[in-house]
């Protein structure tokens, strides 16, 4: 008799477990095993180390000493000055000045007292700090970090200007010596803008005419017009502080270059063993000559000869001293640029002048008389 699928009996489901996965035949072969794979994930997972190249800072390369320009020849039609100063300003940026006009006496004097400025405790320096970044005067040191105890910096900085905030802050921390500085750095910084305002002329009168570079030209920031910033260049300094320096000039022109917007800058570093010349695309330096100013292109000459000129940073360097020396970079912006607002190229183009609004007046008038009377007529 055959059973309905009904009645047949239930089986339970098998839940057998799968049989093991073979085992090798000796231990040492998964030992074997176990390193090959550990070499492997080592080799796989590693982070390289990382190795800067050696030249991580543009090359530093020592050219003849740029031309040394006689400035009482300057407006001389014999002379070949000009045209000197035309190519190095397009070649490196920089050239010398000499027999500018400028007493000697008057220019120790102001390096004299701007070396007080430095003596000044570390707690007062504080209230003149350039803290926050837009204030553009004061104190504000080369190196952020903290040098080791009993030695000085490498070089400190101080930014002077002729505004009134710089005047109230420092005569409230070194009233009686401030003073007399700020008397020094007025009357140098007067003969300093005749120089440069005479040597802007005339680069302009040497630039083909090109108006639309005048309306790009930088305006001065901060309304001041000049200012001067003033280095104190720290003596016997070792090899790898002085390394540490220049590679701190460097990062700092890369980043920031100078805060106030200028046409030149005169560098008054008599004395200095080598002057570096920092752009964007290379690093040079020279040996100055004695009572020689350096005068480098600022970023409105840049823009005023269309790329022509090339905009640098300057910094004279000083190895060897026995005692502290002082030197001052003036950076000059000619009152057409710093004092007035840039120029708009469409401006002007839309004004309507008095003339051509009382034309409009007489036609609205006609034309309001024609309507009425024929408003009246019909």
């Amino acid at each position: 008799m055959a059973l309905s699928p009904e009645s047949m009996p239930e089986k339970p489901f098998d839940f057998r477990a799968p049989p093991p996965s073979p085992i090798a035949s000796g231990r040492r072969s998964c030992v074997t095993n176990e390193d090959v794979l550990s070499e492997f994930l080592q080799h796989s997972l590693r982070v390289p180390d990382l190795v800067l190249p050696d030249k991580v800072f543009p090359r530093q390369n020592f050219i003849e000493n740029p031309p040394k320009i006689d400035f009482q020849l300057l407006s001389s039609m014999e002379s070949d000055s000009l045209s000197k100063i035309l190519d190095s300003i397009a070649r490196i940026g920089c050239f010398q000045l000499v027999n500018y006009g400028i007493e000697g006496e008057c220019i120790r004097s102001a390096l004299a007292a701007a070396a007080g400025i430095f003596q000044l405790p570390p707690e007062k320096r504080r209230a003149v700090t350039r803290s926050p970044p837009e204030k553009l005067y004061g104190f504000e040191e080369a190196h952020g970090e903290k040098e080791e105890e009993g030695e000085g910096k490498v070089s400190e900085e101080f930014v002077w200007c002729r505004g009134a905030g710089l005047k109230l802050e420092m005569e409230a921390i070194w009233p009686v010596g401030y003073s007399n500085f700020s008397e020094k750095m007025e009357s140098l910084l007067c003969d300093i803008e005749k120089v440069a305002e005479e040597i802007l002329m005339a680069i302009r009168q040497n630039l083909p005419p090109k108006t639309d570079y005048e309306n790009d030209m930088k305006q001065g920031q901060g309304g001041i017009g000049s200012g001067c910033y003033v280095y104190k260049h720290s003596r016997n300094m070792s090899a790898e502080k002085c390394s540490g320096s220049l590679r701190y000039d460097v990062i700092r022109m890369l980043i920031r270059g100078f805060d106030y917007s200028h046409a030149l800058c005169l560098h008054v570093c008599d004395g200095s063993s080598e002057f570096h010349v920092y752009s964007k695309k290379g690093w040079v330096s020279f040996c100055p000559d004695k009572d020689a100013l350096v005068i480098t292109v600022g970023d409105q000459t840049q823009a005023l000869s269309g790329g022509q000129f090339k905009h640098v940073i300057g910094r004279p360097i000083y190895k060897g001293e026995e005692e502290d020396c002082i030197s001052m970079a003036f950076l000059y912006s000619p009152p057409s640029t710093a004092n007035t607002t840039k120029v708009d190229p469409q401006k002007g183009k839309n004004t309507i002048s008095l003339s051509q609004q009382a034309i409009a007046a007489i036609v609205l008038t006609l034309v309001y008389h024609i309507l009425v009377f024929v408003y009246n007529k019909f």
